[in-house]
This record gives C-alpha cells, structure tokens and sequence, in this order.
C-alpha cells in the first residue's frame, strides 16, 4: 500500500508582513502533480491546515480547491487532521458527508478514534486520524482525570485505539505532536509552556507508520516508522537550511514501510545573504534567483542610510535586514527608562549601535561639554 504523507501546510501565513499565499498555491499544484503521477492509496495530511484558526477567506478557498481536486478529481481518499493552528470545530465542518466522498476530517478529540480502512492485494490498512487535543479536552472525552499532561493523554489515547484495533491487521497512526528528542524551528508555536508538551516515542510502539505533523524539519523520530513530513514551505529564516519535501510511504504485506522523501520546489526560496550591503548588491547581478525572499546580514560597522530600500533595488523580495555588529549591550540600551538614563549615555550608546565602535574619550569629553553648556543655557532661559 503507497501513502503520501505530508503536514504543515500553514495555509494563510504572513511573514514580515507578505502574505504567502501565492507561494502555497504554487507548491499545492506541485503537490498535486506528485499525487496525480503517483495515484497513492491515500494522502495523510497530519494538522496545522491553516496557520490560524480562523482562517482568511483566501486561505479556505486554496484548501478547497485542492481537496477537491485531489478527492473528486482524482479519487484519492484523503485523511486530515486538526493541528495546534487549527480550530478543530471549523475544519471538521460537513466532516459526515465528506467521509462518504473520501475526504476524512478530524478536528475535535473524541472518546473513540474510527479508523478508515483501505484495503490492497495483502489485505486491509486501519489509519487512524488523530488530532491535536490539550490535555484537558482528552480528559473530558475519556472521563480519566489522571491524565495531566500530553504525554499520558495521547498515551491513553493511543491505548483505546490498541484495544479496538484487530489483530494481525497493519496500522497507521495520523497525529500531531512533539515526540522528544526531534529537532524544533523557530516557526513552530510551543504546544504548551514549560515542555511539558513533549512526548516519548515508545508511545507508538506497535503502530507499523505514524505519520506526524507540528515540527517542520522532515526527520525521522526515534525510530524507523515515526516520521515528520515537515513544512509545506520554509515559514522563518531559522528554516533556510531545510529542504522541504512530502514522504512517499510504501507498507509492504508484513507492514513494513520504505520511506522516500520527495522534494518540493518552492515559488520563490527562503534564504539569508551575509556581507556589506555593497557587496551583497554588487552580487547580485548574476544571481538568478532575485525574487527569493531574502535577510540580508550585513556585516558593515558604519552607518548606512536606506539600507532596505538599496538592498530592494535588486532583491525586490527583501525582508529584512540584521547586523550583528550592533547587538551590543550599552548603559543607553532601549530595555531602561530612558528618563533615567544621562544624555551622554544615551548617545554613545546610539553612536555603538550605528558604527560598532564606542565612543572615543575626546569625543565623550566634547559631548560631555556640549550638555553641560545645554544645561545652563536651559537654567539662564
């Protein structure tokens, strides 16, 4: 049996304030062009549909269109998730009658997991759409108030599923979580404060697939048959270096899976440029990817004016720009109340900050002078 598992598709996400919708919508075609040459048994598309829970109009109308192309167009059945960025209720809206179309949608925690069984030439597959719950919400649907944190509700959860599932029949677990000992992203929102949001590996023991979402580096997690599809796209620049992609699953008749990640090619990359802006600009003439998104990070000491709108000029796409030069820590810093804080400070904290170097001892006598004299003329006025 051949799976497509993918996660993470943010859909509706602004970053420095661009709107990347136009990039989804351009690796969703991908996407669909994977699947439409593929014609995979299922598509397991584990949580964090949208990049909010309440999603703009937009974003609504991209995923409809893919899942209807995917779906109806086809005929692959696909299994969704809620993730931490989704409202459960929303997504699961008309959820009984898209099952029956073979769109499975699963956004609530519920007391009792019903898995969709597909069948192949080895027999029959049980999946199991597993969505995101805060521990409480697990709780409720299973009546045990002993289950305090993340770990021991999906743990219970998970259980229940053991329980019911029939022996000798493969499985596959769709969930979405943060098993321990994977690699975060900056992008990825915490599951719960504290770390208490983790969760261990062994819990999916005897599961022959688990296909997870929520951190957005593809990996493996603890073990040969749990695995991260990843992001859609590169969501921060703390990404830049991953290479984004979906897996492509394929169980055997004993369960055993060979996973195979497939690369995505975005619109446009996400990617960090480091030197003077000079430099970077003079660059940037044989560059063929101008239209990335792109962090400069200079590394001038002097002060620069209209940084952005140079480095724009040749790198429309520009985002940002950083210069680690200038992080130092002064007595003029903007973390205190200025009010307290002497005017000669202020300014050779300012003056570090725009050139990296401090303030030369004739220069702070000069500015020393200039504020005294300041200060008598306001007397005398």
């Amino acid at each position: 049996m051949r799976f497509l598992h993918t996660a993470d598709w943010h859909l509706g996400r602004v970053y420095h304030g661009v709107s990347l919708l136009e990039d989804q919508a351009h690796v969703l075609r991908e996407f669909v062009r994977v699947a439409a040459d593929l014609h995979p048994d299922a598509i397991l598309l584990a949580g964090d549909i949208y990049d909010r829970s309440v999603p703009p109009a937009e974003a609504v109308r991209l995923l409809d269109e893919v899942l209807t192309e995917l779906v109806a167009g086809l005929g692959i059945p696909v299994v969704m998730i809620a993730g931490n960025h989704d409202g459960p209720d929303r997504l699961a809206f008309g959820s009984g009658m898209l099952g029956r179309a073979g769109l499975t949608v699963c956004g609530p925690v519920t007391d009792r997991v019903v898995p969709l069984i597909l069948r192949d030439a080895h027999g029959e597959v049980a999946v199991y759409p597993l969505p995101y719950a805060e521990p409480v919400l697990v709780r409720a649907a299973l009546g045990d108030d002993s289950l305090g944190d993340h770990h021991a509700a999906l743990g219970a959860q998970l259980q229940a599923i053991r329980a019911a599932h029939p022996e000798g029949m493969r499985s596959v677990v769709v969930a979405h979580a943060f098993v321990l000992g994977s690699s975060e992203s900056e992008s990825e929102r915490p599951l719960s404060v504290g770390g208490t949001g983790a969760v261990g590996a062994s819990l999916f023991d005897g599961f022959d697939y688990v296909a997870l979402g929520h951190l957005h580096r593809p990996q493996q997690a603890g073990s040969d048959r749990i695995h991260y599809a990843g992001s859609l796209l590169k969501y921060s620049f703390a990404e830049a270096d991953h290479s984004k992609s979906i897996n492509l699953v394929d169980m055997d008749a004993t369960g055993r899976c060979a996973v195979e990640r497939i690369a995505l090619a975005p619109r446009r990359d996400l990617r960090i440029l480091e030197d003077t802006l000079e430099s970077i600009i003079a660059a940037a003439a044989a560059d063929p990817a101008r239209e990335d998104y792109v962090l400069a990070r200079l590394t001038d000491s002097g002060a620069l004016l209209d940084a952005m709108g140079k480095l724009r000029t040749v790198y429309p796409n520009a985002l940002a720009i950083e210069r680690p030069v200038l992080h130092g820590e002064g007595d003029g810093r903007a973390a205190a109340d200025h009010r307290r804080i002497r005017i000669e400070d202020l300014f050779s904290s300012f003056y570090t900050d725009m050139t990296g170097q401090p303030l030369e001892a004739a220069a702070a006598d000069l500015l020393a002078r200039i504020v005294a004299d300041g200060a008598l003329e306001e007397r005398h006025a």
